[in-house]
């Protein structure tokens, strides 16, 4: 990989340990893909937050970056911290320390589209939350491979990624052609149709006729679910996704999906309410429109939920909902927003037996967990529940 001067001396040890070793993992990375060069990014995201994840192994990974003196170089946020006992907690602060130290936000969330680090079309990032390089890659048109928690702070340190994967045009076509023959309206028909065709599709870049979504939400839950249960980070909707024109190859295999492929998900988490004893909206982190939809639904239920209602957001979308007073509403009905966290980090097993959620990355992850487990669209939800 060819390095420019600056970059040798990084790399040399001339600008000190942090960037050396950062500079080293962006090297090992990018001869393993068969990069040319490095090139710069506007922003990162960095997973490996929650301590159920990163342990103490990743703890004192973190801490030898802070004592060698590393900081950022580029606006860098992070994914979802986990919550937990007292003891858990303590670990999880100091991660969250650790990171702020070098200069990150401390904004813990898997959308953080939706406050200050929201690329354009175009730009190359280095993010490593898998529902976050879907809709980076696929809905705004920016560039991110898949990364890591330590490529991507690799990343940040130095400024610059490899340049391989989906930051090249000729690998961001369509791989295959699906055609969407079943009937895809709702909120979780996405969730559903998501997570089959991450399962039959893998790592491939699908380009999806048939579908006509109503909000940017249904397109999120679409590539979050892919990404969940396959590894697609980049996804192409005729008509909806700003490459779409550029992405279609010819020649390629196709793929259809009927009502049986997505009844067969459906079916498959549909647990009785018996077993169920919580209520999960959110995943990735909810959107203004969506918590504002769950406010209105919870006033027209009328009455508090037995069972707890949480919905995932980030900081900056619960002040926007607590301003509103959606958050005031949704309180009243047994509902909490939770901000910057994530259940699916979090050591909660043994806190809950069952949850129902509208989307197929939580029922996804959850049911591998051991959990009971609901999807259906948060209307049924709340109007069903106990």
């Amino acid at each position: 990989m060819y390095l420019t001067k600056e970059e040798e001396l990084v790399l040399a040890g001339e600008y000190g340990y942090a960037l050396q070793k950062a500079m080293e993992i962006l090297v090992a990375l990018g001869e393993v893909y068969g990069a040319e060069r490095l090139i710069p990014i506007k922003s990162a995201q960095i997973a490996g937050v929650s301590y159920k994840n990163l342990g103490d192994a990743g703890v004192e990974f973190l801490r030898d970056f802070v004592e060698a003196g590393a900081k950022v170089s580029v606006y860098t946020t992070l994914n979802p911290a986990g919550i937990g006992d007292d003891e858990f907690m303590e670990k999880q602060r100091e991660v969250l320390e650790l990171y702020s130290s070098m200069g990150i936000e401390v904004t813990s969330t898997c959308t953080p589209y939706y406050g200050a680090n929201l690329p354009k079309f175009g730009d190359h990032l280095a993010w490593s939350e898998s529902s976050a390089v879907s809709f980076a890659n696929s809905i705004i048109g920016a560039r991110s491979n898949r990364e890591g928690g330590p490529s991507s702070l690799a990343s940040a340190i130095v400024g610059k990624t490899p340049e391989y994967g989906l930051h090249l045009d000729e690998n961001r076509k369509a791989t295959v052609e699906v055609k969407v023959e079943a009937r895809i309206k709702t909120f979780v028909d996405y969730s559903a149709l998501g997570y089959h065709l991450g399962k039959i599709l893998g790592n491939d870049v699908p380009y999806i006729r048939g579908l006509r979504p109503e909000s940017v939400d249904y397109l999120k839950e679409l590539g979050a679910s892919m990404a969940a249960t396959g590894s697609i980070a980049l996804y192409h909707v005729e008509g909806e996704t700003p490459e779409y024109r550029m992405a279609l190859s010819n020649d390629l295999e196709t793929v259809e999906v009927d009502e049986d492929d997505i009844k067969v998900v459906r079916e498959s988490f549909s647990d009785d309410w018996s077993g169920i004893d919580m209520i999960l909206v959110g995943c990735p982190h909810a959107s203004l429109m969506e918590i504002k939809e769950v406010a209105e639904l919870l006033r027209m239920r009328g009455k508090p939920l037995r069972i707890p209602l949480f919905i995932t957001a980030s900081r900056t979308v619960k002040a926007l909902s607590d301003a509103l007073g959606y958050t005031e509403v949704i309180e009243r009905y047994n509902g909490r927003i939770i901000a910057d966290s994530c259940f699916v980090v979090s050591p909660i097993k043994g806190w809950y037996e069952g949850i129902a959620t509208n989307s197929g990355k939580s029922a996804f992850y959850f049911r591998s967990f051991g959990f009971n487990v609901r999807l259906d669209d948060v209307g049924n939800l709340i109007k069903e529940a106990p």
